[in-house]
């Protein structure tokens, strides 16, 4: 599970009813929603919750290093409250779920020198992709 309210507590992030609805929504495993499905599910808890106060608490957020801004396709951005352990995803080519992967070994190391064209390379993204169990039975 995402410890992301507790996260944003000890930093003494300051935890309006707007920013505590939208931290709540993001917090959890596997949880990669949309700007608009994070507005969604906060205006269900917290009806007079704005889109522009969650794209916002969103931007936040990204920008304190909490949350990470996921782009797997073309489709919208996503956020992912596991920010701070290092993972991958995995993507459903057909309906676009996300699972966070946590795969063995070490991409970063796993480039040769010779692949790397002088680049000092500080971080790698690896999306895997396929179909998800219901998309593959369809």
């Amino acid at each position: 599970m995402s410890d992301l309210l507790e996260r944003l507590r000890g930093r003494g992030w300051r935890m309006t009813a707007q920013r505590r609805v939208v931290a709540e929504v993001l917090d959890g495993d596997h949880v990669h929603l949309t700007a608009d499905e994070v507005h969604s599910r906060a205006a269900a808890k917290l009806p007079e919750i704005s889109r522009a106060t969650v794209y916002n608490t969103l931007g936040e957020l990204v920008s304190l290093g909490e949350v990470l801004e996921v782009s797997t396709d073309r489709r919208a951005k996503r956020y992912d409250p596991n920010a701070h352990r290092p993972h991958h995803h995995l993507v459903c080519a057909r309906c676009g779920a996300i699972r966070d992967v946590h795969p063995t070994g070490d991409p970063l190391t796993d480039l040769p020198d010779s692949e790397r064209f002088g680049f000092s390379v500080s971080d790698v993204e690896v999306t895997y992709r396929g179909l998800c169990p219901d998309c593959a039975s369809a």
